[in-house]
């Protein structure tokens, strides 16, 4: 019967323990090897007892002064201990003993930016990688893009990449990163044509097709965008990432159920999150199915309950279907997260307005106003809001404020005016009507969707006439 692994390992380790113990205490010892005493400040280490492992480091050190593997332990030890110059000076005794070490690179690279000696860390790797070849040179690549990653030097962080992915097309790492660095950096043309020659080469890589869908995506080109992503999720039908981005590129070409149908295939593959429901509820919503739209945005609430924008898109669902109760509880819900956002007031003051809470509507339509003052589409509803409930002189001073805070928008003229006639200023009324008509003609409408039947004052038929007729002349 053989002897269990873990229990052998476990014994010799003991015995070590013993040996390096009778070794200190100057105890009859047996002799430890250099290979030893790397175990035993491995074991330290690993047991977070670093005073116990630099201590042993130190004392492997002196039995073996010509060892650059116990220099480079005893580095990596110091930089622990946040002594980097102290560390520096071992690693220089490293390199004399074996330049050629990757570890004495890495380690390097490790003082000199704790050191915040950022030129000289890249300086060294950059000179490192002409030195190593194969998994040593990728391995020095990826420190370095760490390094550009640090100091803000993104551009170079690209390069990095596109460097392993020379050496090695199918890195897995490189492939995941390069993804991210293309689109902050925004070199998309030149994501497609790495990509596009690793597929030729390698064309089941899944995240190459990957990759190339998210460069055109990135240009725009959504429709090749979306040929990628289904070329990748066809070598990988489990690509949860694909199914996403492919998702995201059907909402941008305004295909709603195709949308839907890959991302509820995320929600399948990986932990449900809020965004996903949302943007599926978003699709419903263009699809003209509130209902839908409304289940999948309380999905998205029961996953994250503190983000107020959803239970203002539930309140919309329910503004479509004139379900105007539930909606003001859902836009109260949002409020009570942020009360400060606009357009939470601006929704809640358009359903009182429907519930007949004309005063509430007037409160809510202010404080969007107060907000965003030089906004026309507040005054516009707060000003047909007073029209509407007969309001007629605080309409005229709403009017005369938002002319002064939206500089005398055209549309302003037109409301004037309908207010003017209804509290029986004729003159100043056909004055406003004037000047609107001068200034905008386009906006008659406003005026005419305000009060219908004041298309029936021979006045106001004359001078709309007069407008028509001087129309139909300078067509001609």
């Amino acid at each position: 019967m053989k002897d269990n692994p873990y229990r052998q390992e476990k014994e010799e380790l003991n015995e070590l323990l013993r040996q390096y113990n009778n070794f200190k205490t100057g105890k009859r010892f047996k002799f430890i090897e250099e290979e030893s005493f790397l175990r035993l400040v491995d074991y330290f280490d690993e047991n977070e007892n670093l005073s116990a492992a630099l201590e042993a480091v130190n004392f492997a050190v002196k039995q073996y002064p010509y060892s650059s593997s116990l220099y480079l332990r005893k580095a990596d030890i110091l930089l622990a201990f946040q002594k980097y110059q102290e560390a520096l000076f071992f690693l220089q005794k490293a390199e004399v003993l074996d330049s050629k070490n990757i570890n004495l690179y890495i380690l390097k690279t490790d003082a000199y930016l704790a050191l915040d000696e950022h030129e000289k860390a890249s300086a060294l790797l950059e000179e490192a990688i002409i030195v190593f070849e194969g998994v040593e040179k990728i391995e020095l690549l990826f420190e370095l893009a760490d390094v550009y990653d640090d100091y803000e030097e993104f551009d170079k962080v690209f390069n990095c990449l596109k460097l392993i992915l020379e050496q090695d097309p199918v890195n897995e790492e490189a492939l995941y990163k390069i993804c991210f660095w293309t689109d902050y950096t925004g070199r998309n043309e030149e994501s497609i044509d790495i990509h596009t020659k690793i597929i030729d080469e390698f064309p089941y890589t899944h995240l190459a097709w990957f990759n190339l869908g998210a460069a055109y995506q990135g240009l725009k080109l959504y429709e090749k965008s979306v040929d990628a992503y289904q070329y990748a999720i066809a070598i990988d039908e489990k690509f949860d990432y694909a199914y996403r981005n492919l998702g995201d590129a059907y909402l941008k070409l305004r295909k709603y159920r195709e949308a839907i149908e890959a991302l509820q295939k995320v929600l399948e593959l990986s932990m449900p999150e809020d965004v996903i429901y949302e943007a599926i509820g978003y699709c419903y919503e263009k699809l003209k199915n509130p209902a839908q739209a409304r289940f999948n945005y309380k999905k998205a609430v029961h996953l994250n309950s503190v983000e107020s924008r959803l239970y203002f898109k539930i309140a919309g669902t329910y503004m479509q279907e004139s379900q105007w109760e539930s909606a003001v509880k859902n836009i109260e819900n949002a409020m009570s997260i942020n009360r400060s956002n606009p357009d939470f007031h601006f929704s809640l003051a358009q359903c009182y307005i429907q519930l007949g809470r004309i005063k509430d509507a007037v409160i809510h339509f202010t404080q969007f106003i107060k907000a965003r003052p030089r906004n026309i589409k507040g005054w516009k509803e707060l000003i047909r809001c007073l029209y509407d409930a007969g309001y007629f002189e605080e309409a005229l001073e709403q009017i005369d404020n938002a002319q002064k805070s939206t500089d005398n928008k055209p549309l302003l003229f037109y409301y004037k005016s309908a207010v003017l006639f209804s509290i029986g200023k004729s003159k100043e009324a056909l004055l406003n009507l004037h000047f609107g008509i001068q200034n905008a003609p386009q906006l008659i409408r406003h005026f005419i969707e305000l009060n219908p039947s004041l298309l029936q004052n021979p006045s106001v038929a004359n001078i709309i006439s007069i407008y028509k007729n001087s129309e139909k002349k300078r067509r001609k």
